[in-house]
């Protein structure tokens, strides 16, 4: 198993990218904790192998901290929760664009603060942060929150991996393209034409489909383990051909 003797710290494992990284992650020997703002959504879990939870809202920096010094050891973690917001430079309020910061950017500068003490006493570690397509990789239309607060996520994962090269610790993101997961379903819902809205994310697709969560996974056990020990700073797409 390539994860075998490790503890893996993940947040909003509860649906969608966060959860198949866990399941992954676990079926390759690393001890999960998974965690997610909603404690129905972590019910899943129960029963499987190696995997235990916690309820954790990354919004609050004092519960990261709490989460972290209750773990005998963190060999990686996954910061995974995030939000899209929809619209233009011209429909963004304040409100969103602090919310959008503060969940997509914010909580993982908190969690990485918490996380780089422990793993330099370990003697190492990996970080693994979700980004996206839409940052600075590709601009796309209506996203512009979104896509600026993700961008900030490109540049604190090569920050911390400039800082921390020859101290053991990696840290890299992922930057999937569209993938069907509760949070796409919940946006499509929200167009007045959801069929249509569907038919509209597929059609921009290179592959003609969309993404899924299961195939977002197999990159995060890879970062997670020790085949990746010489990758570092590096934003890995997995895009179904978005970036050509």
């Amino acid at each position: 198993m390539r994860l075998q003797g490790k503890t893996v710290l993940v947040t909003a494992a509860g649906q969608g990218i966060g959860q198949a990284a866990a399941l992954a992650m676990a079926a390759e020997g690393a001890h999960v904790v998974a965690t997610d703002v909603k404690a129905s959504l972590l019910e899943s879990y129960q029963g499987v192998p190696r995997v235990s939870t916690a309820v954790l809202d990354v919004l609050d920096k004092a519960a990261i901290a709490r989460q972290v010094a209750s773990m005998a050891r963190i060999d990686a973690v996954f910061n995974c929760a995030g939000y899209v917001h929809n619209g233009t430079i011209l429909e963004a309020t304040d409100d969103d664009w602090n919310f959008a910061f503060n969940l997509n950017a914010r909580s993982q500068f908190w969690m990485i603060q918490q996380v780089i003490p422990r793993m330099l006493d370990q003697g190492g570690g990996s970080i693994i942060n979700m980004a996206s397509v839409c940052s600075s990789v590709r601009g796309l239309p209506n996203r512009f929150i979104y896509g600026s607060s993700k961008a900030a996520v490109i540049g604190l994962t090569k920050s911390v991996a400039a800082d921390y090269v020859a101290k053991g610790i990696r840290c890299n993101c992922i930057c999937p393209g569209t993938v069907d997961t509760p949070s796409l379903g919940d946006r499509i819902n929200s167009y007045a034409d959801p069929v249509e809205a569907r038919k509209n994310f597929i059609a921009r697709q290179p592959m003609g489909r969309l993404a899924q969560a299961h195939e977002i996974a197999p990159i995060i056990v890879y970062l997670a383990s020790d085949e990746s020990q010489f990758a570092t700073g590096n934003a890995f797409m997995v895009d179904g051909g978005m970036t050509i």
